[in-house]
């Protein structure tokens, strides 16, 4: 639909083809091992590279190294690297758990970036390791271009990790090969309340083999079991050439600290011994924050935040939202007054304010939970937004009923929902007609995931903003696993020429489930 190539070109490919070589040749340390300071040889990059919040002009690069070491990224227009720019990164060392981030500025828009990250020896800059390569595409300047990503969620979760006997992490693989623009992880990055058995038994007698390490062993608790969290998808082939190739977008859920959580929770859960939420939730935003290239939160200080927009040129904004950090308590979801809610006050305030300056011609909302789905937490309390009564917004409704009337008011146009959270993949389209609540404007939310991580059946609609499920395909039993259920992931081509997005939700496996093409400048689809 775009005028931007539906393949890769052949010096990403290229590119890529290197990549994996240097997977191959860049032996992974002992799952679960620590640098330490006595290595011999040179610094190692075994852990891949990555980039993010990618934009026209500007994109952030990521690396971990296996020792205490400079990082220094060079980049070029070409594979060949003729007169690359060299940007000189941080030293890599204990405080950030050896890993490290280089912003690159001033980039040319909607041309392929070349880049290559090489580690040095902090005491002698000339022993350096070997450079390992990546490869991503800057947003484009000129709307004709087109823009096309993909977005999905749930990472390693349910006690379904890396299995050898089916591929790994295999859906990587299959999004790597569409080659899009960039990728949206919708939260979940990580199960750190889950830890991993060695083997499972299916219901059909089969067995389940995990990659294990120390800290999936058990609930993470301390920073260092946080930082094993994260390390351990990229022990993974497939992430890590996913990786070297597509930029990512990347926001937070619960399970990055524990299933559920809000601040100011006490646990009640026997497997931990730190019970204060804010202390876990503290360790994991460093660990993170170290582990992802993210322009708004750096792996030191406490100025960061999770919430952000990344411009992806005239066709495309991508609000990301930060759904924990500054929600109230779970609760029966009853309130008739609630200015908290699930994005708190001064991020509601935010997102209004972005949302009304926004050019683009579609305004994608990147939330980590769905609006209109009921997501219980236990036996009364509710986890994300909608609380099963269908009448006029209550507790967290409330603060979305403002936005949502908001945005209508201020014929704001092109807002589309795509989250992740429940473990299968839908669409819903939301209109006044069927609400009880009618200001607003008729909108659309597609659900995606999980990427790899137990399926679960659907969930139940709320009223309130009168959904309806157009489409959906969910397992009908709780915590199917990658080996008997296909995993999920979202498409969104946006046409150059029209200004359409259409969207599809995809199964593993190369199927189609559903599509939907939406029409630009209209406030309601």
């Amino acid at each position: 639909m775009s005028h931007r190539p539906s393949s890769p070109s052949p010096g990403r490919r290229s590119v890529l083809r290197g990549s994996l070589a240097a997977s191959a040749i860049l032996a992974l340390p002992a799952a679960g091992a620590a640098p330490a300071f006595t290595l011999s040889g040179r610094p190692k990059a075994a852990w891949g590279v990555q980039a993010g919040d990618v934009s026209a002009h500007s994109g952030l690069v990521w690396v971990r190294s296996d020792r205490p070491a400079r990082m220094i990224v060079e980049t070029s227009a070409t594979e060949s690297f003729r007169n690359p720019r060299r940007w000189h990164g941080p030293l890599l060392g204990a405080d950030t758990d050896f890993t490290g981030t280089v912003p690159l500025r001033g980039l040319p828009a909607g041309e392929q970036i070349h880049y290559r990250v090489t580690l040095a020896d902090p005491d002698d800059y000339r022993r350096t390791g070997e450079a390992v390569p990546g490869t991503f595409r800057t947003a484009p300047a000129k709307r004709r271009d087109g823009v096309r990503f993909l977005w999905s969620g749930d990472v390693v979760g349910q006690g379904w990790g890396i299995n050898p006997d089916i591929g790994g992490l295999y859906a990587y693989d299959e999004m790597r090969r569409l080659d899009p623009d960039f990728y949206l992880c919708s939260g979940d990055t990580i199960y750190a309340d889950g830890p991993l058995s060695p083997s499972v038994t299916l219901p059909d007698g089969r067995v389940w083999r995990n990659v294990t390490t120390e800290e999936k062993s058990k609930v993470a608790e301390t920073l260092a079991e946080y930082r094993g969290n994260f390390r351990y998808p990229l022990l993974d082939e497939a992430v890590r050439s996913f990786n070297a190739q597509v930029p990512t977008i990347t926001q937070w859920d619960d399970h990055e600290v524990v299933n559920n959580w809000y601040p100011g929770e006490i646990l009640t859960d026997a497997r931990y011994t730190v019970k204060d939420v804010d202390t876990l939730a503290a360790r994991a935003r460093k660990a993170f924050s170290e582990y992802f290239p993210i322009s708004t939160l750096p792996a030191t200080g406490d100025d960061g935040r999770v919430h952000r927009v990344v411009h992806h040129g005239p066709l495309l904004d991508v609000f990301v939202l930060d759904m924990r950090t500054f929600r109230n308590a779970n609760s029966p979801g009853r309130q008739t007054d609630d200015t908290t809610g699930i994005l708190g006050a001064e991020q509601l305030a935010w997102l209004k304010r972005e949302l009304a300056r926004s050019r683009a011609v579609w305004k994608v909302i990147a939330a980590d939970m769905p609006l209109g789905l009921v997501v219980p937490d236990g036996a009364t309390d509710i986890e994300a937004v909608a609380q099963g009564d269908p009448g006029a917004p209550l507790g967290r409704e409330l603060q979305i009923a403002e936005l949502l009337r908001f945005v209508k008011h201020r014929r704001i146009t092109g807002t589309v929902w795509l989250t992740a959270d429940v473990h299968y993949t839908s669409a819903q389209h939301y209109d006044p007609s069927r609400a009880a609540f009618k200001d607003f404007a008729p909108f659309w939310e597609f659900v995606s995931g999980p990427l790899a991580a137990g399926g679960f059946p659907a969930n139940a609609l709320d009223g309130t903003f009168g959904p309806d499920r157009v489409f959906v395909k969910a397992p009908t039993t709780a915590n199917v696993s990658p080996m008997e259920s296909p995993q999920y992931f979202g498409e969104v081509d946006i046409d150059g020429d029209s200004g359409e997005l259409t969207v599809r939700l995809r199964a593993t496996g190369g199927s189609v489930l559903f599509t939907k093409v939406l029409q630009p400048g209209r406030v309601g689809q």
